[in-house]
Parts: structure tokens; sequence; C-alpha cells
């Protein structure tokens, strides 16, 4: 992890390669993009970049796949749903966030229902509503503005050793969620599981496996982001929940070693 003086010294040293991104990326954007705001991210990838390096490969390298990746993650994030269901997802989280701070565990759709005021039918649709508009983000990046990540056809050496690096935190990350939530990503995503076939394994309704798999898609992309870069963690409510996740994090974090992690 690199001082804070050699931190400053890296960001200071390459300001100009988030403006050279930037202006790149400005010249194939809708004129109501705001530069500012892209300028913002970037500089805040670039910061986050300088903190966590540790020497594996050329800054300049690493800074700018990081740089292109908040960039593009940034235009992800501009209109990634209708204002409706953002508003859901907003209501859902907070909800999900005071029930497990006084549950001490996931809620279920109608302990949601009940302080959401709403029926069990429509918090599993809201669930549903807000993962397809997530969904349909992702897959709605066009193959030319995927292409600004990388620009060369081939990766290059560091770029291979940053993507097996996260790869290996994954797997970390994977094995260190708690064990139902676990069999669900297993299951759903590796063993290719329909949702009524896990939700007889584990003996709960269809409704609950979709939002644990919600649950564990949320703790695996905060437990890999705070290893690899902590500003991208989403900050949780303080008490319980706050630690729970905090040792998961350590969890992950001790799962592996640098040379486990690019073997995996």
């Amino acid at each position: 992890m690199a001082l804070i003086s050699e931190v400053e010294a890296l960001v200071s040293g390459h300001l100009s390669l988030v403006d050279r991104e930037v202006r790149q990326l400005a010249r194939r954007l809708p004129a109501h993009i705001d530069r500012d705001d892209l300028v913002s991210a970037g500089l805040t990838a670039l910061v986050a970049c300088a903190r966590s390096y540790r020497g594996e490969a050329p800054f300049g390298h690493v800074a700018c796949i990081r740089v292109r990746g908040a960039l593009i993650d940034h235009l992800r994030t501009l209109d990634w749903a209708s204002r409706s269901v953002r508003t859901r997802a907003r209501e859902l989280q907070a909800a999900e966030d005071e029930l497990v701070a006084a549950l001490g565990r996931t809620p279920t759709a109608a302990e949601l229902a009940q302080v959401l005021g709403v029926s069990e039918r429509e918090v599993i649709s809201w669930h549903h509503d807000v993962q397809r508009a997530a969904t349909v983000s992702l897959q709605g990046v066009t193959q030319e503005t995927a292409d600004l990540l990388v620009r060369e056809r081939a990766p290059g050496p560091e770029d291979v050793v940053l993507l097996r690096e996260r790869f290996g935190y994954l797997r970390d990350a994977i094995d260190a969620l708690p064990a139902n939530l676990r069999t669900v990503v297993v299951r759903y995503f590796l063993q290719d599981r329909s949702m009524a076939d896990i939700a007889e394994e584990l003996g709960v309704g269809e409704s609950r496996v979709s939002h644990m798999r919600a649950e564990a898609l949320a703790l695996l992309r905060d437990g890999v982001n705070a290893q690899l870069d902590r500003d991208l963690v989403a900050e949780p409510l303080s008490g319980r929940a706050a630690r729970k996740r905090e040792a998961y994090f350590a969890e992950v974090a001790t799962r592996g070693t640098l040379r486990s992690r690019l073997a995996a």
C-alpha cells in the first residue's frame, strides 16, 4: 500500500491521464453528458488506484485501466432505470437495512411488506423490477463503448495480472459467504440449477431464493471491492449489520495470498 506522500506524487504526476481519457471518451458521447462529472469520476478512480498501488505493474498502465473502467461505470449509472424503479430500489434497500439491523438476519418478503406498507406480492415484484433494470443496464453497453475499456485487442501483461487477481478475490469471496448464500450462488451460477430446485433443496420459497441471490451478489461485489478499491464499497448502516459486513471483508482478505489468487 502506497504511503501518503507516494499517493500524492502518483496522483499529481498522472492528472493529465484523466484529462486525456475524458477527452477521448467525450468525442463519442452525446452533448448532454456532463464532462465535469466524468472528470470527477476519473480523478476519484486515480486517487483510489494510487492508494492501493503495490508496484505490481507500471502505475500508468494500472491507472489507465482503472480510470477507463470508472468512466464507463459512471456512464452506466446515468440512466439505469426509470425514476419509479430507482425510488423502489432505495425504499427496499432502506427497509432491508433497517430489518437486518433489528433482526440480525435477512428479512423475508412478508416482513419487508409490513415495513413498507404494501403486499408481499408487490415486494416480490419490486425485487424483480430492480434486478431486471440492473441487468438491462449492463447489457445495454454497446460494443463501441465497451471497446473504450481496453483499446488493444490483446490484453497486456498488467491487464492479465489485474484480471487474475480479481478472479482470485471473487473465488475467495464466494468461499467466505454464509452457507446458504454460498449454496445459492454455486447452484444458480456455477451449476445452472433453477430457482425452484434451489428453493426445494433449502426448504424455502422461490421468492426467498431470489432475495438471497440479490443479497449474495451485493456481498460479493463489496467483498471484492473492499480488497481492490475501498471507495467503491457501499457504506452500510452502523451497528450489527456493519460489523458483520466488515467481518466478511476481513474473511475474504485472509482466505488466500497473492500467489493463490493469481493461480485461481
